[in-house]
């Protein structure tokens, strides 16, 4: 497996995002393998970053030697695909072809996509919408969008996050079945299950080869909040049991930490505890 750590997990410089030739470097000096690149509706890469600059980014890590094998997705909690109003609605799913070009354009394999929200815990304006209504949405929104992944060759891979959605291993594992496309995977997020008071393990058992790629992070069931989430190999997440199941269903790709918030010292401690983790 390779060692991946998220754009997200860098520091802002001068109040702006990092350059991400800067964050590639600093990831390559921390002992990673690989970078997780991150779109947002604003910022340095969004879905209409021109060729040019995603190329530039792609010969760039290639110089400095490290991969950029998946990107992710933040702008469901902008624009879901999933948002009561239509009109937002089919702007997610603008938003997410061009981020599927642009990753390609990377050099990317896999786009980490967020499929809609029920409730988003720090926007309140946000819905809520009827769960009937979020599943139909999402679907109809992956199935298009899914469709594009295929055409251009980049894995579209639905996460497990607090989005009031899919918090059964099950539930999940059956829409994404539903579109009988094998460039609609998951892109399953080990840390977020603890929130749901259920174990890591047994859902990459039932998930298995559906599993494209994943991130990781710690979380404190005794918290149960935001504020639970923490530092690697400071919380409750069973890592042992978590690498076992991994092995088992033959995943050898990227294990990205997305670590928040960023901090001087994150990326070391980070690089360290994941080197840890992953002898497990």
């Amino acid at each position: 497996m390779l060692k991946s750590i998220s754009y997200w997990s860098f520091p802002q410089v001068n109040g702006a995002p990092m350059d991400p030739i800067q964050a590639m470097r600093l990831a390559k000096e921390n002992g990673y393998d690989a970078i997780e690149l991150c779109f947002g509706l604003t910022g340095p890469l969004t879905p209409t970053t021109d060729q040019q600059t995603c190329q530039r980014w792609a010969d760039e890590a290639s110089r400095i030697g490290i991969q950029l094998q998946s990107v992710a997705s933040g702008m469901t909690w902008e624009c879901s695909p999933t948002d009561l109003n239509a009109a937002t609605r089919a702007q997610a799913v603008a938003n997410l072809k061009g981020a599927l070009d642009r990753a390609a354009w990377i050099g990317a394999k896999s786009l980490l996509h967020v499929p809609g929200a029920v409730n988003i815990l720090w926007e309140p304006k946000y819905g809520p919408v009827p769960y009937d209504k979020a599943v139909e949405w999402a679907r109809e929104s992956v199935k298009v969008i899914g469709e594009h992944a295929a055409q251009i060759g980049v894995e579209l891979c639905l996460e497990n996050v607090w989005n009031g959605m899919f918090y059964s291993p099950l539930e999940f594992r059956d829409f994404v079945d539903s579109f009988d496309n094998p460039f609609v995977g998951i892109y399953f997020d080990a840390g977020n299950v603890l929130g749901y008071h259920q174990y890591p393990p047994h859902w990459i058992e039932l998930l298995g080869k559906r599993i494209r790629r994943v991130h990781i992070k710690d979380f404190k069931k005794d918290v149960g909040s935001l504020a639970g989430f923490c530092d690697l190999l400071a919380g409750d997440m069973p890592w042992k049991e978590t690498m076992a199941a991994l092995r088992k269903i033959g995943y050898d790709k990227t294990i990205t930490a997305e670590m928040m918030p960023p901090d001087d010292t994150l990326l070391a401690r980070t690089s360290q505890a994941l080197d840890k983790i992953l002898a497990m």
